[in-house]
């Protein structure tokens, strides 16, 4: 929609509409000393090729590096076709809404019905909606569908292994609503451990995989100890990895959710990304945000259009399931785009290059004196935890100096792994060269801390 300026006549036809003859007149009823006076303090406005040139400032104040990342922790590196960049840009896609309006976005909502039919594929379930704001977000409206499922239950089981800002997302989520969370411990080989904590009370199991310390969990025997404790398993997944791992439907799972970043979508410092979200179809009227669905017109052509918005603008507020309403479906586009392009066989590619860095990558780095991964390699699938023989934040300092971006000082967010513990990441853009680069800088550090 383009912007249309108010003319002089159109702004005194709105004022004589509403019974006054200044601008000013509107503001009235603020006390006069809390009113700020004359012109806002704005600089002259810059010329096209002027603010230009400042931007260009300002972007090169940002440092970029092609010497290797090894950063991971829930943001991911990905390479996409080109074609997602070309079709996401055109006109015709560029808003943030889900459109609610099918005779005038056939398009847009042949899209997302694509797009939720390539997340159920991946998952393993029946149905998925039409995106989320992003894994975290996605991750908690699954808890709050498990309570609704689950009525008079009010404990919910979240696993350590999941990313902390899920877990906080969860928790901010459910501080109103007298649910309990509980945390399940990791054990020694990285994995969950739910012990006796899954009982009646339990409306919700949440765990990841691989979590967050890279360790690809027993999920058929999670789902299985949910089901028979009569609650709601929930799955946080790594869409790429799904390439390779069961999936989360395969493993008895009732919901699984996850970020959608590396499916097309650049990291950007941290975002936007969008979340992915489907379930079972006897869970589908509990489901949050919008579904996409098939239908025929009066001539017996395919058609689309919401089929399910249970958010409260809609229905009565009591019905509801969520709030959910514009999220990032500009960003969701991508994925859609992405996994139609890259199909099955894509995707299975890009995991087995992801697998196979990362186990190049875990025998070399092992192989040095003092080096060794906490967990083992056969227990991750693109990221690991490094027990170095200094501080992390040293490692990282080396891996700067060496014009290479390292790993994420996991010890941050696990304390009990200690100040040495680097989760680093590897994806199918981390080249041979890269990881040599890794451990050549390494090598010193493993040399001084043996003589030590």
């Amino acid at each position: 929609m383009p912007f249309i300026q108010n003319t002089d006549a159109d702004r005194a036809a709105m004022l004589a509409a509403v019974g006054v003859k200044t601008l000013e007149d509107l503001f009235e009823g603020i006390p006069a000393e809390l009113r700020h006076k004359g012109p806002l303090p704005i600089d002259a406005g810059l010329s096209e090729d002027e603010l230009w040139s400042e931007l260009q400032e300002l972007a090169s104040w940002n440092s970029t590096t092609t010497a290797g990342c090894f950063l991971g922790a829930g943001m991911y590196r990905h390479w996409w076709p080109r074609v997602v960049d070309a079709l996401q840009g055109r006109q015709e896609f560029v808003t943030a809404y889900t459109p609610y309006q099918p005779e005038a976005s056939q398009g847009t909502l042949t899209a997302f019905f694509e797009f939720q039919t390539m997340v159920a594929a991946l998952t393993g379930m029946e149905v998925a909606n039409a995106s989320m704001y992003d894994g975290s977000s996605a991750a908690a409206e699954a808890v709050v569908m498990a309570a609704n499922l689950t009525r008079g239950r009010d404990k919910v089981v979240v696993s350590r292994g999941v990313h902390p800002h899920t877990r906080r997302t969860i928790t901010t989520y459910l501080e109103w609503t007298g649910l309990e969370v509980v945390e399940a411990p990791l054990g020694a080989d990285g994995r969950t451990e739910l012990g006796g904590l899954l009982d009646d009370k339990t409306c919700a199991l949440v765990v990841q995989s691989p979590n967050t310390l890279g360790v690809i969990e027993d999920g058929a025997a999670q789902a299985a100890a949910a089901k028979q404790a009569g609650a709601i398993s929930v799955a946080c997944v790594y869409p790429i990895a799904l390439g390779l791992l069961e999936s989360p439907g395969a493993q008895g799972f009732d919901v699984a959710v996850g970020d959608g970043q590396s499916l097309g979508v650049p990291t950007a410092f941290g975002g936007p990304s969008f979340g992915l979200f489907a379930t079972r179809l006897a869970n589908v009227r509990r489901m949050p945000g919008r579904i996409v669905g098939q239908t025929v017109d009066g001539q017996g052509r395919r058609g689309f259009a919401l089929t399910f918005q249970t958010r409260e603008q809609h229905i009565r507020r009591a019905k509801a399931t969520s709030n959910i309403c514009t999220n990032n479906a500009l960003i969701a586009l991508r994925g859609a785009i992405y996994m139609a392009a890259a199909g099955p066989a894509g995707l299975r590619e890009v995991a087995e290059h992801c697998l196979a860095k990362t186990q190049y990558a875990a025998r070399e780095l092992e192989a040095l004196p003092g080096f060794s991964l906490r967990y083992g390699a056969g227990a991750s699938f693109n990221e690991f935890v490094l027990d170095c023989p200094v501080p992390a934040a040293q490692v990282n300092r080396a891996v700067d100096a060496a014009g290479m971006i390292g790993g994420f000082e996991i010890g941050r967010w696990y304390p009990e792994l200690g100040p040495n513990a680097l989760l680093l990441a590897f994806t199918e853009l981390t080249t041979r060269r890269e990881i040599d680069a890794l451990v050549r800088t390494l090598a010193p550090l493993a040399a001084a801390a043996t003589v030590a």
